[in-house]
């Protein structure tokens, strides 16, 4: 197996070898046809090419600076379509003052076509300029600036070589690679060893013993996530890698948003895979695991690809306010209701959620029917984070700042809610524009920050549920539920308890879970996700999940002696 088991790695590194080496062969060269493909708008598309004569067909080999030559030419597009909108006239037509004065209109874009590509790039300025004189177009042919995220889908188009040529087939050799060693190392792993939690070395491995190595995952995954959200151009080879499969899924390139999708779903089946072979012998890890990957991906990422080929809102219909903060933005309600029947659907579908299953599951299954069966973030969490579950700290002071973190994080985006809607109903005649910088900011810090860099970067060193334990607002929500108003609970049987900690060292919501068995008391916590990982490593079976009655799931006896309490009177 030990042979197996290298074997794995070996191609799981080699997997990565050749992803390595696609950042390094490749170079760029823009085009009027990679313009014209990317950017739809044929004003826009005219505007862009009017700006980029310096480096249309031309090679790079350096990201960076083709980069940021698009960026200059898209701010350059953009005043040209602000000049066009307003009936300015434009001197800045092809990136410096013209020798004489060029005045642009909509006719004057569209006059700019793939023939005036084929010309001196010199002469793009004279083309422009000999045509009618600038006129202020009605608000109905007015131009939208381009957006600045498209100069990395322009990037991605502009990729020459290799993977230019063989794309299909680069996608399946590195997909096929990682996912067949990933399979093998795990198959060796776990299935030559009895099934369950092994504690062997666990605080002795760098990477699970927050070591050098655990330190250096985080920081890749920190990384990662920082380049994915603010830095999107650096990973326009692997977004070209996964284009094929996006145009099976959708009918569209790939972009940034489609790649992490890949790697967020191929993660949690990979090592969804990993979870059957560890907890095999347990029908409830084994039903969790299928669910929580199903989940992820169907409802996460195949729907709202398929949704997205019909072009209808690609919202992932498994997600609830407030985790999905954007629900109740403007953008978002004008969205669906723009869209028919599917899109009225989609918002009565999403209020359903929150007002009717969220309470009524939560009543009946406690918050595990969404945390541990149903959630991405908990997903990710129950498969790719299971090694990293014993790192939860379960000091005191953690339990503190949990509590402040999460329902402070909840008031705030209800408050931002609330505010849009009334501004949303109101037609903006209460706060005008002033909402869109607040969920902008709202977006930066808890929805990028917080629960991307933070809550995955952190999972070698703080354990695989910092989000859900300290951030998540609909955790909050089922926390109050559950603790106060469901059927659910974890009884222990305290006679039977031997003290050994194996259930407080795994839990990942860094719940004192022996504390309760020690005193018999049942575990209502807000915070218990229901993973059932504690009755799972019980060497003497003392804990159990179950749905009973409400009345007297919350027990507080003072002093336990076997199984018979005292009562003690003052």
């Amino acid at each position: 197996m030990k042979n197996l088991e290298r074997l794995g790695m070996a191609l799981v590194f080699t997997a990565l070898a050749v992803l390595v080496l696609l950042f390094n062969i490749n170079h760029y060269k823009l085009t009027g046809k990679s313009i014209r493909f990317t950017i739809i708008d044929s004003s826009q598309a005219n505007a862009f090419i009017a700006t980029s004569n310096r480096i249309l067909d031309g090679d790079f080999n350096s990201k960076f600076t083709f980069y940021t030559a698009i960026r200059k030419s898209i701010v350059q597009a953009n005043e040209i379509i602000d000049s066009v909108n307003s009936g300015v006239k434009s001197e800045k037509v092809t990136g410096r003052e013209s020798d004489s004065t060029n005045t642009i209109s909509s006719a004057n874009i569209n006059h700019i076509t793939d023939t005036t590509i084929e010309k001196d790039k010199a002469s793009v300025s004279d083309s422009v300029s000999n045509t009618e004189a600038a006129s202020s177009p009605t608000d109905e042919n007015k131009t939208e600036p381009i957006d600045a995220d498209i100069a990395t889908l322009l990037l991605k188009n502009s990729i020459e070589g290799p993977l230019q040529k063989h794309n299909s087939a680069f996608l399946f050799l590195v997909l096929g690679l990682f996912t067949i060693g990933s399979l093998l190392f795990s198959f060796a792993k776990y299935f030559s060893k009895q099934p369950g939690i092994s504690n062997n070395d666990v605080f002795k491995k760098s990477i699970t013993s927050k070591g050098i190595v655990a330190i250096i995952v985080g920081i890749g995954l920190i990384a990662f996530y920082c380049v994915l959200y603010w830095l999107p151009y650096l990973l326009a080879d692997l977004i070209k890698l996964v284009d094929p499969l996006s145009y099976q899924l959708s009918g569209h390139g790939a972009d940034d948003g489609f790649l992490y999708g890949t790697i967020y779903s191929v993660a949690v089946l990979l090592m969804g895979i990993k979870m059957f072979l560890k907890y095999r012998h347990s029908t409830y890890q084994k039903v969790r695991t299928f669910s929580v990957t199903f989940f992820q991906l169907s409802f996460a990422f195949i729907i709202p690809e398929i949704l997205r080929s019909l072009k209808k809102p690609a919202l992932d219909l498994k997600n609830i306010w407030p985790l999905d903060y954007s629900f109740f933005w403007n953008s978002n309600i004008s969205e669906l209701i723009s869209n028919g029947k599917l899109g009225i659907f989609m918002l009565v579908w999403g209020l359903i959620l929150l007002l009717v299953i969220v309470p009524l599951f939560t009543y009946f299954f406690g918050k595990r029917w969404y945390c541990s069966w149903v959630c991405g973030c908990g997903g990710l969490a129950e498969t790719a984070g299971d090694p990293f579950r014993h790192l939860s700290s379960k000091k005191l002071i953690a339990w503190k700042i949990e509590r402040i973190l999460i329902y402070s994080v909840l008031i705030i985006i209800t408050v931002i809610t609330s505010i849009t809607l009334i501004n949303y109903f109101s037609h903006g005649k209460i706060l005008g524009t002033a909402t869109s910088s607040v969920q902008e900011w709202y977006g930066f810090l808890i929805g990028s920050i917080f629960a991307g860099v933070i809550g995955t970067g952190l999972y070698p060193v703080m354990g695989s549920r910092v989000w859900c334990r300290f951030g998540c607002p609909l955790s909050a929500i089922f926390g109050i539920i559950q603790r106060y108003k469901s059927r659910f609970r974890i009884t222990t049987n305290g006679g039977q308890c031997i003290s050994c900690g194996n259930c407080s060292t795994y839990c990942e919501m860094g719940i004192d879970v022996r504390s309760y068995a020690q005193k018999g008391q049942n575990i209502v916590r807000a915070s218990c996700v229901g993973c059932g990982i504690c009755a799972e490593v019980c060497p003497r079976g003392v804990l159990k999940l179950e749905n009973g009655k409400s009345e007297g799931r919350i027990t507080n006896d003072p002093i336990i002696i076997g199984n018979n309490n005292i009562e003690v009177r003052m």
